[in-house]
C-alpha cells in the first residue's frame, strides 16, 4: 500500500514546474509556426552561429564518400514529432495539418537500406502520429521502416546485432555498430506490439544483449561505437566518432544507452534491463553533479571550459521518467522521476532560446564537436527528446503510450 501511495503522490508536478513546462511548450509552438513559413520542403537540424536553422531535404540518405561517412538526414522525423506535440498542447488543428504534410516528405525514407537511423525517423513521427490519430496509414509506414531496420541484423557466433551504418554489402558497415542504435530499438518493439510478430522483438533484444556485452565498460561508461570481428562476434575495438577520445565517455552516447535499455525493459518485461539502465543512469547523474546540463564529453580535459550538451540531458530526462514508470520500487521510482523533472526544470531555466533570432528551442546542444558541426547550437533531436519528456510530465499517455511497472 505504501508503494502504491508513493507512486500516486509522485505523479504531481509542482506549480513552478507546471508553469515552466507549459511556457516551454508555448515557446515551441510559437516558433514552429514561424519557422514553417520559411522552411519550404527542407527540414532543420542544427542552428548556425547566428541562430538560424541549417536545413536538409528529407530525401538525403546516409553513405560513404570515400573513407568519410555521412549520416544524411536522420532528423526529419523529429520535426514531425514536434508539430504533433504542439497540436496536443495547443489543441490547434493547424499543427496536425502541418505534421501530415511533413509526413508526405518523410515517408519516402521508410525503405532506406543504408542506416539504422530510420528508427529515429519513424519512432519520432509515425509512431506518435498513429498513437494520436489512430490512423492506419501511419502504422503502415512505420511497419515498413521497422522491417527495413530488422533486416540490418548481422548474425555472429556470439549473438546478433544491428549494423548501424551503410550498405550491408560493405564490410566496413557490416562489422560496425553504434550506441545510438539502442534508441532506435523502440521502433522494433512497437512493431511486435502492433503485429504480434516476435521477430522484431527478437532482433532488437539480440542487439541489446550484444551491446550490453561489447559497449559497457567496467565503470559503467559506454563506447560510442564498436567494430566486431566477423563471424566470431568478438569486439575488435571500441572507438568514437563524436566523443573526445575512444576511451572517453561521450555524454549523449550514455544517454542513448540509458534510454534504449529502458525501452528494452519495457518491451521484454525483464527487470535486468531496467537494473542496467539504473546503473548507467547512476553513472550519468554522478558525472553531471550539481549542474543539470551535461558537458558534451565527461572526459574532455578542457572541463570546465568545454562545451555543454543540452541534448544529452534532455535524452536522460526522457529516460528517467520512463524508468520511474517501469519501477515497482516506489522509493526508487520517485527518485528517478525527481531526477528527470530536475533535469527538465534546469533546462527550462538555463537553456531555452527565447531570442527571436535563435530558432531552436534548447540552446547549447552539441551535435559533433570533433567535426565542428553545431558544437554550441540548438539540435533538433535535443528539442524532440526534451519535448517528448515535457509531454510525459504534463500530459501522460497522450503523445505516446505510458509504461507500466514491471513484474
Amino acid at each position: 500500500m505504501a508503494g502504491t501511495h508513493l507512486r500516486v503522490e509522485m505523479t504531481a508536478l509542482s506549480s513552478t514546474q507546471a508553469t515552466l513546462f507549459r511556457d516551454a511548450l508555448d515557446l515551441l509552438s510559437d516558433k514552429l509556426l514561424e519557422d514553417e513559413t520559411r522552411l519550404g520542403v527542407a527540414f532543420p537540424y542544427v542552428t548556425a552561429p547566428d541562430g538560424s536553422w541549417d536545413t536538409m531535404l528529407a530525401s538525403v540518405s546516409a553513405g560513404y564518400t570515400g573513407e568519410n561517412w555521412s549520416h544524411g538526414n536522420w532528423f526529419c522525423g523529429f520535426w514531425v514529432g514536434l508539430l504533433l506535440a504542439a497540436y496536443l498542447h495547443r489543441n490547434d488543428e493547424s499543427y496536425l495539418r502541418l505534421a501530415r504534410e511533413r509526413m508526405r516528405l518523410v515517408k519516402q525514407r521508410a525503405d532506406d537500406p543504408n542506416t539504422h537511423d530510420i528508427g529515429f525517423i519513424f519512432r519520432s513521427s509515425a509512431l506518435p502520429a498513429h498513437h494520436i490519430t489512430g490512423e492506419d496509414a501511419f502504422a503502415t509506414v512505420a511497419l515498413k521502416a521497422a522491417s527495413r531496420l530488422r533486416s540490418r541484423l548481422v548474425r555472429t557466433d556470439r549473438g546478433a546485432y544491428l549494423s548501424s551504418w551503410g550498405s550491408l554489402d560493405d564490410p566496413r558497415a557490416r562489422c560496425s555498430s553504434a550506441i545510438d542504435t539502442m534508441a532506435n530499438l523502440a521502433l522494433l518493439y512497437w512493431a511486435t506490439e502492433k503485429t504480434g510478430d516476435a521477430s522484431y522483438l527478437f532482433a532488437a533484444e539480440a542487439h541489446a544483449q550484444m551491446t550490453r556485452g561489447a559497449f559497457i565498460r567496467d565503470d559503467l561508461s559506454t563506447y560510442h561505437a564498436v567494430q566486431y570481428v566477423l563471424p566470431s562476434g568478438e569486439r575488435a575495438r571500441g572507438y568514437t566518432f563524436q566523443g573526445y577520445a575512444d576511451e572517453s565517455c561521450w555524454s549523449r552516447g550514455q544517454g542513448w544507452a540509458i534510454l534504449g535499455f529502458a525501452d528494452t525493459a519495457a518491451a521484454t518485461g525483464q527487470v535486468a534491463y531496467l537494473e542496467l539502465a539504473q546503473d548507467l543512469a547512476d553513472y550519468f547523474m554522478r558525472r553531471i553533479g550539481d549542474d543539470p546540463v551535461a558537458f558534451w564529453d565527461f572526459d574532455d580535459p578542457a572541463i570546465p571550459n568545454a562545451p555543454r550538451d543540452t541534448a544529452a540531458s534532455a535524452i536522460v530526462a526522457n529516460a528517467l521518467l520512463k524508468m520511474a514508470a517501469l519501477d515497482r520500487d516506489g522509493t526508487r521510482a520517485a527518485k528517478r522521476r525527481g531526477q528527470g523533472l530536475w533535469l527538465l526544470e534546469g533546462l527550462c531555466r538555463s537553456s531555452l532560446a527565447r531570442e527571436a533570432s535563435h530558432r531552436g528551442l534548447l540552446k547549447h546542444g552539441c551535435y559533433s564537436k570533433p567535426h565542428n558541426i553545431g558544437a554550441d547550437a540548438a539540435v533538433l533531436f535535443g528539442d524532440f527528446y526534451f519535448v517528448d519528456a515535457l509531454c510525459q510530465a504534463t500530459m501522460p499517455g497522450r503523445f505516446g503510450p505510458q509504461f507500466e511497472p514491471l513484474g
